[in-house]
């Protein structure tokens, strides 16, 4: 009989460990029940049943042979071992072949470095062209053409600051100051404020980043007037108003000259930083004069 066999698994018994630790009286009962089910006057149609009854012989007589089982189960370790040192044999040339196409891979890949040169030459491409995009914008808005009602006011602005036009015009125009902190002002706001006192004829602001000021054109002298002494805007960001010329006759008479002022409200309103702005406001006008002659 081949040596190949397993003696175990011809009488359906487990192999291996498990079968080495069967005792003889499992054989002898695995052998009878086996030996009914093979019997060659059960499988009269089976041309094979006489060996195959036979191969299930000799498989009891070995197992039941203490001598011939010893030997049988020695070659059954041996062949375990054999195939589990196979098989961790087979893991590490798997594992070695894996590791070799690894590093074929990693040989023939792009370097890192060159991988993120490109990726940052593509980044600045791209940054490139948005700051293109955006200066472009910048530049139509720029080249956009000014309104001609913001044109005519402006042109009404500077022709004010340069000391143009009649002395009644000045006399009823208010400059108006804030400090860029808390709640900022539009012209339209402004207008809403003064035209509690009269008619608004014109706002044109002019701010920095900082401070911002604008120029309010009244309908009369007596509204600018008014409106110098109520006017005090939002409590956060309060607003300072002063005429662009002294109204006539001029706040500053012979009663302030003996410390007094024909106008409290104005005063207060205005406070320590008045007499500077007086003074920066009469040399302005006394240099536009020279101008003129």
């Amino acid at each position: 009989m081949d040596i190949e066999v397993d003696h175990y698994a011809v009488l359906d018994l487990p192999s291996g460990e498990e079968g080495a630790k069967l005792s003889e009286k499992d054989i002898s009962k695995a052998y009878k029940k086996k030996a009914l089910e093979l019997h060659p006057d059960k499988r009269r149609d089976d041309p094979n049943a006489h060996l195959n009854f036979q191969n299930l012989k000799t498989s009891y007589e070995i197992l039941k042979d203490e001598k011939a089982r010893k030997l049988f189960d020695d070659l059954l370790r041996v062949k375990r071992e054999k195939i589990r040192r196979q098989s961790q044999q087979d893991l590490k040339r798997r594992k070695m072949m894996s590791d070799l196409d690894a590093r074929e891979r990693a040989a023939f890949s792009p370097d890192a470095s060159v991988l993120d040169r490109e990726e940052e030459e593509l980044i600045a491409r791209k940054l490139k062209e948005e700051i293109a995009r955006i200066r472009a914008r910048h530049s139509k808005k720029v080249s956009t053409p000014i309104d001609p009602s913001q044109k005519e006011a402006h042109a009404r602005a500077n022709e004010s600051a340069e000391g143009k036009g009649s002395s009644v015009d000045r006399e009823k125009m208010l400059k108006v100051s804030w400090e860029k902190i808390g709640e900022d002002y539009t012209a339209q706001r402004l207008r809403d404020l003064f035209s509690e006192f009269g008619e608004v004829e014109d706002v044109v602001i002019k701010s920095s980043k900082k401070k911002g000021s604008a120029l309010v054109v009244m309908s009369s002298k007596d509204a600018a007037k008014a409106s110098c002494g109520k006017i005090l805007g939002d409590l956060s960001n309060p607003l300072l108003v002063v005429p662009l010329q002294p109204l006539t006759p001029s706040p500053f008479s012979s009663a302030e000259k003996n410390g007094e002022s024909e106008d409290p409200i104005l005063s207060n309103l205005v406070g320590a930083g008045y007499q500077k702005f007086e003074d920066s406001v009469l040399e302005k006008m006394r240099k536009a004069a020279q101008r003129k002659k």
